[in-house]
């Protein structure tokens, strides 16, 4: 029995909230590895916000290219672990900074986190990460099955 998760079961699960961990390689280190809000629709690409000169910004244009993964936190544990070609471009406020607070915090707590960091997005970047190559494991399947 295969563990790994189908298509719509993947891009299912990297729909649905989660935390990811952006993970870029930098010359003479190792790869920079951080959590990360983000938003993906299935069949597109993954979109986060940092800050232009953060040290995950200057590895992404740098490298060009990151991994991307998300888990469940308790059993049976699953993750997709997505690779692919970035792009940096400029934010739209509404979808890519407000939505997304709202979306970790809840129309209050979005708002109010907005509102405490005086966020409005003028100089962050957006990342599209592309999906090229996925590596997935669902350990729910082998309960389902019997």
């Amino acid at each position: 029995m295969s563990l790994t998760m189908t298509r719509a079961e993947r891009e299912g699960f990297l729909a649905a909230l989660h935390v990811g961990i952006l993970s870029v390689s930098e010359e003479g280190r190792g790869p920079i590895a951080v959590p990360i809000w983000y938003w993906y629709q299935p069949g597109g690409d993954i979109h986060m916000v940092t800050g232009p000169n953060s040290r995950k910004a200057e590895a992404l244009r740098a490298a060009g290219r990151a991994s991307f993964t998300v888990q469940t936190e308790t059993p049976p544990y699953s993750y997709a672990t997505v690779e692919g070609p970035v792009t940096l471009t400029t934010p739209d406020f509404e979808r890519d900074i407000r939505q997304v607070a709202i979306r970790y915090l809840g129309e209050r707590g979005g708002e109010a986190y907005l509102a405490a960091t005086g966020s409005t997005g003028e100089g962050s970047v957006l990342v599209r990460l592309t999906p090229e190559r996925w590596l997935t494991v669902d350990y729910g399947k082998q309960y389902r099955a019997g």
